[in-house]
C-alpha cells in the first residue's frame, strides 16, 4: 500500500522549518521552498530549480504537493463594480468542491476564501448549508484558493495582486480555527506573493462565541465579521437556527464587547437586509440597541438571490431608510452592493451545481 505523504503547502514557514531541520537542512531553506511554493506557485519539487537535485528527492519522498484544481471560471461584469468580479470552482484530491471569489473595489483586490467543504449550520438564506457539511479544509486547501486567483491573474497577464482577503466563502472559519490560524500566518508571511498583511485578513463568523473570545487574546491582527442580520434574537434564530440558539444575543454582545476592548478594533456587524424579514424601522432601532454597546460598525448588505431559497432583496428607498435611520443614531454604516449575481456569486451555489453534475455522472 502506497505511504500518503503530507501536503507540503499545509505547514507553516515555522513548521517547515522544523521538518526541515530534522532532515539537516538550514532555516534558510525553509524559507526558499516557502517562496517556490507560494510566491512562485510551484506545482512540483521538480520546479525548485534553487534546491540541489538530492534534496528535492528528499522532499519528493518525504512531501506531496497537491493543488486544487479548477474545476470552472466564471465572471461577471454587471454594476458599478471595478473590473469584473470571478469565481473559482476547485475540485480537492478527494473530489470535495469548494469555491473561491475575486471581488474588485476602488483601490483593492479582495480574495473571498472558503474554509470547510460545505457547512453543518443550515442558514436559511445559505447555498452552502443545502450541501452538508463535508469536512474542514486543510491550511493548504485554504491558501491554494489564493493561488488559484494568483495564477488566474498571471494566466490573464494582469498585473493586479490580492490586496485584502475574507473568510466569507463557504463553511465557517471559527469551526475551524486551527487551520484558519495557521493559513492566515502563511498568507500574511513575507515571501507570500508580497504577503498580506493580517490588518487586512477579516474573518467572518455566525458568532462562535469560544472562538471569538479566543481570537481575542491569540495576538493576531485579523478583523472580526459577525453575520448578525438581526438584533431580535427570536428572529436570528428563524434565520440563523443553529448558530442563534447556540449562541444567543444576550451572550454574544459581551463577547464582542470584550474583543473591541482588547483589540482595539471595531467589530463589523454584517446586516443582509431581506424585504419584509429584517427591514422595518422597528429592526433598525433594535439594532441600534445591540450595536450601540460596544466598538463596531455595520455593514448593509444586497442579498444575492439563490433559486428555491425565498427571499428577496429589499428596494433602495427600504435600503437608505434603514440606513439612515443607523446613521442618525450615530453608528458608522458602510452599504455593500451584491456583485457577481449571474455568476452564482453567492457562496455555495456552484458547488451545489458541481455536486448535483457529480452525482447524475
Amino acid at each position: 500500500m502506497a505511504k500518503t505523504l503530507q501536503n507540503i503547502t499545509d505547514l507553516t514557514l515555522q513548521q517547515l522549518t522544523g521538518r526541515l531541520a530534522e532532515m539537516k537542512e538550514p532555516a534558510w531553506r525553509a524559507k526558499q521552498i516557502h517562496e517556490w511554493l507560494f510566491s512562485h506557485r510551484a506545482e512540483s519539487f521538480e520546479e525548485m530549480t534553487t534546491l540541489s537535485k538530492a534534496l528535492r528527492k528528499a522532499l519528493e519522498e518525504t512531501f506531496a504537493i497537491t493543488p486544487p484544481e479548477v474545476e470552472q471560471h466564471d465572471d461577471s461584469t454587471e454594476g458599478a463594480c471595478p473590473g469584473p468580479t470571478e469565481k473559482l470552482l476547485l475540485r480537492l484530491p478527494d473530489g470535495a468542491m469548494i469555491e473561491t471569489v475575486l471581488i474588485p473595489g476602488p483601490g483593492r483586490l479582495t480574495a473571498c476564501l472558503s474554509s470547510q467543504a460545505g457547512c453543518a449550520l443550515q442558514c436559511s438564506f445559505c447555498a452552502t448549508g443545502s450541501l452538508g457539511f463535508k469536512r474542514n479544509l486543510t491550511p493548504g486547501e485554504i491558501t491554494g484558493q489564493a493561488n488559484a486567483l494568483n495564477s488566474m491573474l498571471a494566466a490573464s497577464g494582469r498585473e493586479q495582486k490580492i490586496t485584502n482577503i475574507v473568510f466569507m466563502g463557504m463553511g465557517e472559519p471559527l469551526l475551524n480555527t486551527l487551520n484558519v490560524f495557521d493559513a492566515v500566518e502563511t498568507l500574511s508571511t513575507r515571501g507570500y506573493a508580497s504577503s498580506i498583511s493580517q490588518r487586512k485578513i477579516t474573518i467572518s463568523t455566525v458568532g462562535i462565541i469560544p472562538e471569538i473570545a479566543k481570537l481575542a487574546t491569540s495576538g493576531m491582527k485579523t478583523k472580526l465579521a459577525v453575520s448578525l442580520h438581526s438584533a431580535f434574537q427570536e428572529k436570528r434564530e428563524s434565520l440563523m437556527p443553529l448558530a442563534a440558539r447556540r449562541y444567543p444575543l444576550d451572550e454574544l454582545q459581551p463577547v464582542l464587547a470584550h474583543y473591541a476592548k482588547n483589540t482595539g478594533e471595531p467589530v463589523t456587524l454584517v446586516y443582509m437586509l431581506l424585504e419584509g424579514v429584517n427591514d422595518t424601522q422597528g429592526d433598525a432601532r433594535q439594532l441600534i440597541r445591540f450595536a450601540s454597546r460596544f466598538f463596531c460598525k455595520i455593514n448593509l448588505i444586497d442579498y444575492n438571490s439563490i433559486v428555491n431559497i425565498p427571499f428577496q432583496s429589499v428596494c433602495s428607498e427600504t435600503r437608505d431608510r434603514f440606513r439612515d435611520r443607523l446613521l442618525e443614531a450615530g453608528l458608522q454604516v458602510t452599504l455593500r452592493k451584491s456583485y457577481g449575481t449571474s455568476i452564482h456569486a453567492a457562496c455555495g451555489q456552484l458547488a451545489a451545481k458541481g455536486m448535483e453534475h457529480s452525482n447524475k455522472s
